[in-house]
C-alpha cells in the first residue's frame, strides 16, 4: 500500500513538471519571461532587443503562446503608430521566483564550468 502512494505521488509530481515544461518549452520563452519580470512592461521591439538572436516571427509566435497560457497580457495602445505592450499577468508573475532561482543557479553554474 505504501509503495502505491509513493508511486502516485511521484507520478503526480512528474506530471506537474511535464505540464510546466510543456508551457515553458522552447529556446526563447524563459528569456522573454525574464525580460518581462525585470521590466514592468515592454513593447515588442524592446523584447526583440532583449532576446538576442530571436526573429520577429518567432517572438510573435512565442508571445502568442505565452498569452494563450495566461502568463502575459497583450495591450494595444491607441497611439500613432499603434503600440503593442506586453506585461506579466498576475499568474505570470508567479514565475518570478523560479526565474530568480534559475538566474542564481546559472551564475553559479557558469562560475563552476568556466570560472567567470
Amino acid at each position: 500500500m505504501e509503495c502505491n502512494k509513493f508511486e502516485r505521488d511521484c507520478k503526480g509530481r512528474l506530471r506537474a513538471v511535464q505540464d510546466s515544461m510543456d508551457v515553458l518549452y522552447g529556446k526563447w520563452k524563459l528569456t522573454i519571461l525574464s525580460s518581462l519580470c525585470f521590466y514592468n512592461s515592454r513593447r515588442f521591439s524592446d523584447i526583440l532587443a532583449d532576446v538576442t538572436g530571436i526573429s520577429n516571427k518567432m517572438l510573435s509566435k512565442e508571445l502568442k503562446e505565452l498569452e494563450l497560457n495566461k502568463l502575459i497580457k497583450r495591450t494595444v495602445l491607441d497611439t500613432q503608430p499603434i503600440t503593442v505592450q506586453y506585461e506579466l499577468t498576475p499568474h505570470g508573475k508567479s514565475i518570478q521566483t523560479i526565474i530568480d532561482s534559475l538566474t542564481e543557479w546559472g551564475v553559479k553554474h557558469r562560475k563552476e564550468i568556466i570560472g567567470k
